[in-house]
Order: structure tokens, then sequence, then C-alpha cells
């Protein structure tokens, strides 16, 4: 592989979504892997007002269960576009209650609670893409 293309395929891999990337041709073999940066969003009482802060989540730092995404597709917190969210934070929660929805293929895939407590945080925003395995709620 000529340096320009490598250059090429690293900075297109570094601008997508994607996590990571592996390449081999003739016996060169390339891995790329980037460190996801989450967005936490908190809802603080009863108003709409959010607080949306860029940073690596911490799951191991974190108290509490994590619930994470079953599959690569798109993040839905409402059942429709103008429902109130499936849960929010501060919501009491039950094993088996859906918490969310990710579209995958066209397909609308409930994501339901392994864990009984309360939202302690919402990982994603509504409408954004998620990855398998990626966290979408901490409950406590």
């Amino acid at each position: 592989m000529e340096f320009e293309n490598l250059l090429t395929l690293i900075k297109t891999v570094s601008d997508s979504s994607v996590t990571g990337f592996q390449y081999e041709q003739d016996g060169v073999k390339l891995s790329i892997q980037k460190e996801v940066v989450q967005q936490v969003v908190e809802y603080h009482g009863d108003t709409t007002a959010k607080v949306v802060v860029s940073e690596k989540v911490q799951e191991e730092e974190s108290a509490g269960n994590v619930i994470k995404s079953p599959l690569v597709g798109r993040f839905y917190a409402a059942p429709a576009e103008d429902a109130e969210p499936f849960v929010t934070v501060g919501d009491s929660v039950k094993k088996g209650q859906t918490v969310a929805i990710v579209e995958a293929m066209k397909l609308m895939n409930d994501i339901e609670s392994d864990f009984d407590g309360v939202i302690a945080e919402v990982f994603v925003e509504n409408g954004e893409s998620v990855e398998y395995g990626q966290p979408l709620f901490r409950i406590v």
C-alpha cells in the first residue's frame, strides 16, 4: 500500500463513526482502533434544560449497572417523534421494561432494562448512531 493511500485511509477512518478497521493484503496487515468519546446527557429536575458534556465513559468507575446497545443502529429515546421518552434520569425502571429503541436495518428493536433501579445517566442523545456494546444508560 502506498504511503499516500495509507494516510487517506487513516484520515477516512478518523473522520467517520467507525471505531475500528482492519486491512490485509499481500502479507501486509493494518489495524486501526480509535477511542470513542461519548456524550453524557443529564436532566435536572422537571425542566427541559439539559447539560451536555463530552467525556470518555468510564463504566468501571461508575456505580451501578450499565445498559449497553445489543446492536449497531440509531438510538431513539421515545416510541414516536412527538412522544415522551420511555425513561429520563430519575425514573424508576423494572427488569424487562422498555427503555429505548434501536433501529437497525429498518427494524425497530426494543431495548429492555436488565436491572431494577433508577436511571442515573443517559449516555446518548435521541437520534444518535450507536455501536454494539456502547453504553446507553446507567442504573443505580
